[in-house]
Formats: structure tokens, C-alpha cells, sequence
């Protein structure tokens, strides 16, 4: 499209100039496009009608010059959009509201024009048609480049004041300054989740890009755990697991509900997830991050299924797993079978079927008779008899031991 430099006439549809009939109608334009605007979209009710009449305004005058001077607009031209587009994103309107904005405008005005065409004026008309277009186009990315870079500006001052928040609440800081800096208000109780996540199917995949592969499972774990509540939830979390902070409700959360979740969850990702759990008022925070941290530890240690447990779940293997004098004690009953991997594996299994030596003889590919075998030796080195009740406990709390002392 070229500047018009005096060797173009006027653009005429139906006999008349049609930069200055837009002129001339220029005021009845915007108060109907307003009106239509608050007609259409409950949202343009809630922002004063003057100001929308008056970006109306300037929006049609653009145009008019534009079709005057049968030239393209330029980027400082389009500042005034951006500037209202931004403010759009501030007070929260959609950006299809903003578009749609844009578009009535531009379609009430070709409107206008092009009433009483005759066929005489087709060559204007296209002109006309084309210069709409190339405007909207113009106009479109101007506005959305501004809605979208005011929108990852305040996001970024919001991940900021909650990543502040979240630092706070586990390290024990002064929550009210943290609170008046950010205005983001304190949740009276958390739901203090630890995570592990392993892999899923894109993640493997060859050919898939990793990085995209772990941000899209991201994504659906940060959805699924602001569900939870309805609140958004504190985290950080990588692609294999991390620690959110749900808010919660000071009434005491349903366990077996919060199970299904994690189940969901698991089913969402598409990889298997380990969660513990505690529910703590933002004082005890730092405390729940540490027994939440601890019990984690011990069920992905001890190679449990996936799913959500709490202290009470893992209360015997807790206990054994606290340094004490009888800790290292406990790990050396097992000292003998260093550098057999075959009986410490066979052994761990053979308590973890519940003492079924087909079910372990099943879980290692081996037959019965090895298991067997493999259980005469551990008596053999450790004096420990993994088939008989009374040497049990000891070997159990043997295992938790050897696994916390690394």
C-alpha cells in the first residue's frame, strides 16, 4: 500500500469522499459503537461510557486519516491502542473483549461507508476493504503485544510477591511484613505437600523435546494442585518433584479425599508420584516441611507404591529412622550382607510380599528354590532367621535403619 502523494483521488463509494463523510459522522460513530460495545458485553457496562467513546473516537479518526491519505498506519500511531490495551490488562478485562473492542468499531465504520455502493465503485470498494484489513491486522498486534506484555508483568510481580510468601512461610520469617509488602493474604492453615515424580511417557519419548515434555507436565500439576482448594497453591517444583503449599480452610481436610487427588494427579501426569502430607497453621509451616520431607524420604526409599501418606502412615519406620545411639547399632545386624546386592535384594522383597516367597520369587524373576536359598544365607551371615516371627522386628527395623544411615 502507498502514501498517497497527490496522484490519487479521493476514495468515493456511492458518490461521495468517504474520509470526509467518516468525518462527518464521526461523533454519532462512537457514541454507537459504545453503546453497542455495553449492549453486547456485560464487562463494558462495569468502565465509564466517555472513555470508551472517546477511544472510539480516536480509533475511527485514525482510520479517516488513514483512508485520507490511502497510506497504512504507523507504529507510533498505534500507541494510543497500546497504552488502553495495557490498561485493559490491569483491570482484568479479557483480551477478546479488548479485540472484539477494536473490531465493532472498524465494522460499524466500513459500515457506514459502503451503504449505496454501485457497481461503478468497485475499484474504491476494494481499496477500501483492503485498507480495513491491513488496519485491523495492524491494529490487532499492536494490541495484543501490549495486553500480553502488561498481563507477563504483573504475573511476574505475582509469582514474585508469592515466591516471597512461600520463602517466608518455610523459613519461619516474619509473615506480616511479608504480607504488607506483597498484599497477599495468609491462608488460615496449609496443606504442606512433598513430592517426588518420575518420569512419563513424553519424557522418554525419543525425538520429544525434554524441556517441553517437563514444562506441560508442570503445568498440569501446578492445575490440578490449585483445584484442590480452589486457592492457588505455593510451589516449587521441578519436573521431579518439589514442595507446594495449598491453602487451606481452617476446618481439618478429608484425607481420603486428598488420596483421590494424588491418585488423579498421578493419572494426569502420567508418571508415578509419591506425595506426603501434613496440614499445619503458617507458624507450623517450617516444622510440616521437615516431617513432610523426612516421611517422603522413607517411602520413596523403601520402594512403597505411589500415593499420598502422612506421618501415621509411616509411624514405626519413622521412629527407627531418627538418629539415636541404637541407630547405627540396628544398620550393623544387616553389616554382613555388604556386597551381596542378590540377599539384601531377595531379602527386602521376600518382607515387603509379606514373607511370600513366591510373590518375591515372582518380583525377581528367580525361582522359589532361590529364594530359599538366598534366605538360609542371611541366617547363615547374620544370625537372623527372615522366617521366623521373633527375628522379624529385627530385620525390619534393621532395614529402616541401614536405609536412614545410608
Amino acid at each position: 500500500m502507498t502514501v498517497d502523494n497527490g496522484a490519487h483521488p479521493p476514495l468515493r463509494i456511492a458518490g461521495r469522499d468517504v474520509a470526509r463523510s467518516l468525518t462527518a459522522s464521526i461523533d454519532d460513530l462512537a457514541s454507537a459503537v459504545a453503546a453497542r460495545l455495553a449492549d453486547e458485553m456485560p464487562i463494558y457496562r462495569a468502565l465509564p461510557p466517555r472513555e470508551i467513546e472517546a477511544i472510539a473516537f480516536r480509533c475511527i479518526e485514525l482510520f479517516t486519516t488513514l483512508l485520507a491519505e490511502r497510506r497504512p498506519a504507523r507504529d507510533s500511531e498505534l500507541a494510543e491502542p497500546r497504552n488502553t490495551a495495557a490498561r485493559r490488562a490491569e483491570e482484568g478485562v479479557p483480551l477478546e473483549a479488548v479485540l472484539h473492542a477494536y473490531h465493532i468499531g472498524v465494522e460499524m465504520a466500513t459500515a457506514s461507508l459502503s451503504g449505496g455502493a454501485r457497481p461503478e465503485d468497485i475499484d474504491d470498494v476494494l481499496v477500501v476493504n483492503a485498507m480495513v484489513l491491513d488496519f485491523l491486522r495492524r491494529l490487532s498486534i499492536a494490541v495484543s503485544s501490549a495486553y500480553f506484555d502488561e498481563r507477563q508483568i504483573m504475573e511476574s510481580q505475582k509469582n514474585s510477591g508469592r515466591r516471597s510468601l512461600m520463602s517466608a512461610l518455610v523459613a519461619g520469617e516474619d509473615l506480616d511484613a511479608v504480607v504488607t509488602r506483597t498484599g497477599l493474604r495468609l491462608a488460615p492453615k496449609y496443606l504442606v505437600l512433598s513430592l517426588a515424580i518420575g518420569e512419563n511417557d513424553d519424557e522418554r519419548r525419543l525425538g520429544v523435546n525434554g524441556t517441553v515434555a517437563a514444562r506441560r507436565k508442570l503445568r498440569r500439576l501446578q492445575g490440578e494442585l490449585d483445584r484442590i482448594t480452589g486457592e492457588s497453591a505455593l510451589t516449587v517444583i521441578d519436573s521431579s518433584g518439589g514442595l507446594a503449599l495449598v491453602p487451606c480452610p481452617s476446618s481439618a481436610p478429608d484425607w481420603e479425599q486428598l488420596r483421590a487427588v494424588v491418585d488423579r494427579l498421578e493419572r494426569v501426569l502420567g508418571a508415578q508420584l509419591h506425595a506426603a502430607g501434613a496440614v499445619a497453621p503458617p507458624a507450623g509451616v517450617p516444622a510440616a516441611v521437615e516431617q513432610t520431607t523426612d516421611v517422603l524420604a522413607l517411602v520413596t526409599r523403601s520402594s512403597r507404591a505411589p500415593g499420598l501418606y502422612r506421618l501415621v502412615d509411616v509411624l514405626l519406620d519413622y521412629q527407627l529412622s531418627r538418629p539415636s545411639a541404637a541407630q547405627r547399632e540396628l544398620a550393623a545386624l544387616l553389616g554382613p550382607l555388604g556386597g551381596k546386592p542378590e540377599l539384601m535384594q531377595t531379602l527386602e522383597a521376600y518382607i515387603a510380599s509379606g514373607l511370600n516367597r513366591r510373590a518375591t520369587a515372582a518380583s525377581l524373576a528367580v525361582h522359589a528354590n532361590t529364594v530359599d536359598y538366598r534366605m538360609r544365607r542371611v541366617l547363615e551371615l547374620t544370625g537372623l532367621n527372615p522366617t521366623d516371627p521373633a527375628d522379624l522386628p529385627y530385620i525390619g527395623a534393621a532395614l529402616v535403619a541401614l536405609r536412614s544411615v545410608g
